[in-house]
């Protein structure tokens, strides 16, 4: 029997790296000037980030910076996804920042249809909130992974192929 070689396309972050990011962001808000007495929080939920400040200016500095850092520790900022700007009390305002995790069911037939498309001999299945690629070729495995990246630009959906064996 021929040996099948597949892996798992998710779409995910490391939570930790998340957190690391979000400490240092709070710590260069305490530090600079511009940002010193803004009274500026930045909190982590489960499944959100709330930024609450004093101005829309200080906002889009906050969110420059969480960029920045999100960078510089390899998070995808495909993972951020804005929410409107909501006055809260006085004359604060606060912007919920959706943590995207997980593939959804109809972007998952999508991209099983494409790789299914393109290379022939290869099996795609959707496990829940992942996709699981085999095939008995790596070389069509490598050409499935380049496509996987092609297409998280297309959907702009952060994804990543795992357990590759």
């Amino acid at each position: 029997m021929a040996e099948s070689f597949s892996f798992d396309v998710v779409s995910d972050f490391d939570r930790q790296e998340l957190v690391n990011t979000l400490d240092q962001v709070k710590r260069e808000i305490s530090q600079r000037y511009d940002l010193k007495c803004t009274d500026t929080s930045v909190d982590l939920e489960k499944e959100n980030i709330f930024v609450i400040t004093n101005s829309e200016l200080t906002l889009n500095a906050v969110n420059d910076i969480i960029r920045q850092k999100a960078i510089k520790r390899n998070l995808s900022l495909k993972i951020f996804d804005y929410g409107d700007i909501e006055i809260v009390s006085g004359n604060r305002i606060k912007q919920t920042i959706l943590l995207k995790q997980g593939i959804k069911q109809e972007i998952a037939k999508k991209i099983s249809k494409n790789i299914r498309d393109q290379i022939k001999k290869i099996n795609v299945s959707i496990n829940g909130e992942t996709l699981r690629v085999a095939s008995k070729s790596k070389n069509d495995l490598q050409l499935a992974i380049k496509l996987v990246s092609e297409l998280e630009e297309s959907l702009n959906i952060p994804l990543k192929a795992n357990n590759f064996s």
